[in-house]
């Protein structure tokens, strides 16, 4: 790219040229299924030496309506490498792709049956694959920690507190949202439909089939829409920087390959978090199935930041006392956009040595 200058660098990227390659890093497929692949990313050998230094494994769940990229998003910007990096090693739970034909999968679902499933398959993987005596010194790491970004988050918090005999160690939650009514402008639009109530909106989502793709995608857009503006002086200030444009256009990619919301979830989110309030509250009513987030019995780290467009830092600082009854809550303030803080450049200076210094804390006390 240094043959170009600015302006034919702003044209070839107008055009829909690339800069740079897509990136993956290595991955063995675990298990396969509707809404339920598992990869883990790591050699045998690199399980072996995780569990001779009383690592245990760290499962990656996505939120929903986005790709797994958000964990892997590019070279230097991939939480997976960064926790091989430290001798752990991580597994991603894919969700896949959402369309009308999923309208009936709900919260449940996904604490009751697919993450659990998965925690147990990273468990049999794990220990199937460290056919070693070290393994004999770390009775704990037939435990899982759960690490999530943004509703991942939710999901993992709402897993470990419906079955607390999960074999969990700990859950990272960073940017999420638990407090909706702090969350703009969720506060507004509930004033505007309590005359009517829920059932305008449940409806046309239960329509629609949920939220589709093409909708997510714009509404993310919509909240980075300085990003959009700043864009072409963006592409002209590092025209010959082809590691900066590369990562821009990672993040593209990123945005143009986000999956929908399932229905049930949707009209779940709307009824039970935005207008009735009750994750904030802490006991969750899906339907018949009760969840009761004081029932979370690991330790929790949180994180958060002022400048996230998408979730507030008191929507995502509301979990320090939502979880105060569990062995211990962390919160961390990293000032960065909402993806920035789970693959951004504040991530890998801020984010993740805090997520591995947390870890690691909980590494020190296996017996």
């Amino acid at each position: 790219m240094g043959g170009f200058d600015g302006v034919a660098t702003l044209v070839h990227l107008a055009r829909g040229g690339e800069i740079g390659e897509s990136h993956e890093t290595p991955y063995t497929l675990i298990a396969d299924g509707p809404h339920r692949t598992l990869r883990r990313y790591g050699t045998d050998d690199e399980v072996i030496a995780a569990v001779g230094s009383g690592h245990r494994p760290v499962l990656l769940i996505p939120p929903l309506a986005v790709s797994t990229a958000c964990y892997d998003l590019a070279e230097g910007l991939s939480v997976v490498q960064f926790l091989l990096s430290t001798g752990r090693v991580p597994y991603v739970l894919d969700f896949g792709d959402m369309t009308r034909a999923d309208r009936h999968l709900g919260f449940a679902d996904f604490f009751d049956d697919i993450v659990p499933e998965a925690v147990a398959a990273t468990v049999a993987d794990f220990h199937g694959n460290a056919d070693h005596p070290e393994k004999e010194k770390s009775p704990d790491s037939a435990k899982v920690d759960l690490l999530a970004w943004s509703i991942g988050g939710t999901i993992s918090l709402l897993t470990a507190a419906a079955d607390p005999e999960l074999p969990l160690a700990s859950v990272v939650a960073v940017g999420t949202p638990l407090d909706y009514a702090k969350v703009p402008p969720y506060p507004l639009v509930k004033a505007l439909m309590r005359p009517v109530g829920t059932t305008p909106v449940k409806l046309a989502l239960r329509a629609l089939g949920g939220i589709p793709a093409p909708l997510v995608r714009l509404a993310y857009r919509g909240t980075a829409w300085q990003r959009e503006l700043k864009k072409p002086g963006y592409i002209l200030r590092n025209a010959d920087d082809t590691e900066a444009l590369a990562r821009m256009k990672a993040i593209d990619r990123f945005q143009a390959t986000m999956p929908g919301y399932p229905g049930t979830v949707s009209e779940q989110m709307w009824e039970n978090f935005i207008m009735r309030g009750e994750l904030a509250d802490g006991v969750l009513d899906f339907g018949g199935r009760v969840v009761n987030l004081a029932d979370v019995a690991v330790p929790v780290a949180l994180f958060g930041s002022h400048r996230d467009a998408i979730v507030s830092w008191a929507a995502a600082h509301h979990g320090v006392e939502l979880l105060s009854g569990s062995p211990r809550v962390e919160f961390t303030t990293v000032e960065t956009s909402h993806l920035g803080l789970i693959a951004g450049s504040a991530a890998v200076e801020h984010t993740w040595p805090r997520i591995d210094e947390f870890l690691t804390s909980l590494d020190a006390r296996v017996p």
